[in-house]
């Protein structure tokens, strides 16, 4: 059953003023500190989320979550997006919220005993293994890692990288190759659940990303699949179904990104506006007297509020019709929000001057990890093109 708006509105009030707060008001900005360190305040912060029983939003009542809609969701992630760690405090964090959905629609009783439900209850952390350096990303079904069957057991090789969140996590889901010849190329993929203390699941390395290696929870690992040895009751769902999977993954999940980018924007957007009144340029002459300044307040304020009701749309098309129906609109929102966000970072980089590219504000951080927004979950030419041809459909009848 649906929560009513009045129930919407009194959780959305009360997230928003637990993020100003609980989190922003306290954020100290240091990127020295790693995410090991920061583990007690925010396993802190999540205890007092419980107890206000906000716990996993994003999860359907039957689990434990508040049974929200797409669209209301989009709006709390957008107040989480405020703030680096907030998605995190309340469990609704990639990669663990997307591993959840798939798990809860296609996993085992088993398999949502052993491996959903300590990630829901956030006692475990998890990843998505996906990503291969030999392969390019933009066409998934080119997979070098082989998963071959071997009596009741499945053994992995293979080599991933950008599997975000791996340094400490639990477990992976891992997109494999289980059907070579198949003369359809998307049945060919299956996912496996695959816990990192197996036998030949090896960690190289966290990526340093421009100049960041990162830690935990914010860090993307390079993979080894060595004859990496797991069983046939891992295969999550059925043989072939991994890209099915995968996009019953990513429709929602891309609602999830763009409207914590728009959080994001309109954290920055604030510390634009502030820089732009508070540096002066001349005694009573601000930055904000300057209309190239005007004119990047003005751009930045139509896009945020664009690209907010586009991705609000999109999810309330999602939440009555399916994400098949809205495959123009998850791909559109994904490539201009992503191009919104990078524009916002600019400008308020610009008017922070050598303030902005250092590490004493969140925007050089921001910057550096954001840039990738235009490359995961499909480059924008991918996009795109599906965009084109989508459209290009109806003139052709």
């Amino acid at each position: 059953m649906a929560i009513t708006d009045q129930e919407f509105q009194k959780i959305k009030s009360t997230i928003k003023d637990f993020i100003k707060e609980e989190m922003v008001s306290e954020e100290k900005f240091d990127v020295k500190h790693t995410f090991e360190e920061q583990l007690p305040y925010l396993e802190e912060k999540r205890n007092k989320v419980r107890s206000l029983g906000l716990f996993t939003p994003q999860i359907s009542k039957e689990y434990g979550g508040l049974g929200l809609s797409l669209h209301q969701l989009g709006q709390i992630y957008e107040i989480l997006g405020h703030t680096f760690y907030g998605l995190y405090v309340f469990n609704c964090q990639a990669p663990d919220a997307g591993n959840m959905e798939i798990l809860m629609d296609h996993g085992s009783d088993y398999q949502k005993e052993t491996f959903l439900k300590p990630l829901l209850n956030g006692d475990i952390r998890s990843c998505f293994s996906m990503t291969e350096p030999e392969f390019a990303g933009s066409n998934p079904t080119m997979m070098g890692t082989i998963a071959k069957k071997d009596g009741e057991n499945y053994v992995i090789n293979g080599h991933k990288w950008f599997t975000s969140s791996a340094d400490g996590a639990s477990f992976a889901i891992a997109m494999v190759v289980t059907d070579p010849d198949n003369p359809n190329p998307y049945l060919r993929a299956s996912q496996i659940i695959v816990p990192t203390d197996t036998e030949g699941f090896k960690l190289i390395r966290n990526i340093s990303v421009m100049g960041d290696v990162g830690d935990g929870w914010n860090a993307h690992a390079e993979i080894r699949y060595e004859n990496c040895i797991v069983p046939e009751k891992n295969l999550l769902g059925k043989a072939g179904e991994g890209f099915k999977i995968a996009q019953d993954r990513l429709g929602p999940g891309r609602i999830h990104h763009c409207m914590r980018w728009v959080g994001e924007c309109e954290r920055m957007f604030d510390m634009m506006c502030n820089r732009a009144l508070t540096r002066e340029l001349a005694p009573n002459k601000p930055l904000a007297t300057k209309q190239t300044i005007q004119n990047w307040i003005a751009e930045s304020r139509a896009e945020i509020n664009a690209s907010r009701l586009m991705v609000l749309d999109t999810a309330k098309k999602i939440d009555e019709h399916g994400a098949n129906s809205a495959k123009v609109e998850i791909s559109t929102i994904k490539f201009y929000v992503a191009n919104v966000l990078q524009s916002v970072l600019d400008r308020v980089l610009q008017v922070h001057g050598a303030l902005g590219m250092t590490d004493d504000t969140p925007i050089a951080f921001l910057y550096r990890h954001e840039r990738a927004a235009r490359i995961y979950d499909g480059a924008d030419e991918v996009h795109k093109a599906r965009v084109a041809r989508e459209i290009l459909k109806s003139y052709s009848k």
